[in-house]
């Protein structure tokens, strides 16, 4: 029996209705269920084929389950090593070298120091920092936001540099990405799943939130098959088996603004049924392809482009 399961927290809907649909399927010797863990021991962890992941982010002993479950041969969705590893000015620094075009953006220190450090542990780290250079190349108005993490939290707009230092000084030992502001004609949040399913919605981020997914955005062809490009080499690079892209399109070029999200939203409320329906069914889809794909004791995990090209350069160089 190949085993589904679906690791989740506060939310309801997707969880559910994707495993209904699972199941629903009748796919032979194919089930979902919720993930059940009553004890996590050192490489004893392959009840599953596949496991979707929708909060270990928050939680470290889920991606400390999930990374043994993976070396026990579970294909994790997405990779709990990459997601560790990954993070927001990362995702940017890749996109400059496979030509997707990104907002400027520069990375902070924290304005406080992080725990256990001291002045000494900064001794690499200018003083003061060239800040009129940063301002210079981001320009203002500004946004300023963690380079991990999402959900739109202490997330901030900076109109000048004085601005700046004030929002800066709330920001206590987060590191922060400074960001230049994209001003959109029309604005796009994408589902990728498997590295070949997209579905492109518009989205209006300056809506209240129940209604973000309603706007009259109506790309042309063209710019839909650019915009599908764009989402596929980058969830390709990365290996984001479940993410979303957020595309702003200035002057008819869409930048990529927030890629790295790979527990998207997919509440029923906040999606609305279409965009619903459609992560349900098609994360039913790829999760069963997985199952029936798994093999037992192998690494079933999706490494992207950009690790796969690292260590077939470093093989070859020997």
């Amino acid at each position: 029996m190949k085993k589904i399961g679906i690791l989740f927290g506060k939310e309801r809907t997707f969880p559910m209705a994707f495993i209904e649909e699972v199941n629903k399927r009748q796919v032979n010797d194919v089930i979902a269920e919720p993930v059940q863990i009553d004890k996590v021991i050192q490489g004893d962890c392959d009840e599953y084929s596949v496991i979707i992941d929708r909060i270990s982010q928050d939680v470290p002993f889920y991606r400390a389950f999930l990374k043994n479950a993976a070396i026990c041969g579970t294909a994790v969705i997405n990779n709990p090593f990459w997601w560790s590893a990954d993070e927001k000015f990362f995702n940017n620094c890749l996109a400059t070298k496979i030509g997707v075009p990104v907002p400027k953006t520069v990375i902070l220190p924290s304005f406080e120091l992080p725990a256990d450090t001291s002045n000494e542990s900064f001794s690499n780290l200018a003083y003061p920092m060239d800040w009129q250079g940063i301002f210079d190349y981001i320009g203002f108005p500004a946004y300023m936001k963690p380079f991990a993490g999402g959900g739109w939290k202490n997330v901030y707009q900076v109109h000048d540099k004085d601005d700046f230092y004030r929002k800066h000084n709330e920001t206590g030992q987060l590191v922060m990405l400074l960001q230049e502001e994209i001003i959109f004609e029309e604005y796009y949040r994408c589902y990728c799943i498997g590295g070949k399913y997209v579905r492109i919605m518009p989205y209006e981020p300056r809506n209240p939130h129940h209604l973000r997914y309603v706007s009259n955005f109506t790309p042309s062809a063209e710019r839909l098959k650019l915009m599908e490009d764009i989402v596929l080499r980058i969830n390709q690079f990365l290996g984001y088996d479940f993410n979303t892209v957020e595309l702003a399109v200035r002057d008819g070029i869409p930048y990529a603004i927030d890629f790295c999200n790979p527990a998207p939203d997919a509440d029923r409320p906040s999606v609305g049924e279409e965009n619903f329906n459609w992560v349900v069914e098609t994360a039913a889809t790829y999760a069963i392809e997985r199952a029936l794909s798994h093999q037992p004791g192998r690494d079933n995990l999706t490494w992207g482009e950009y690790l796969k090209r690292s260590i077939t350069k470093q093989l070859l160089s020997h």
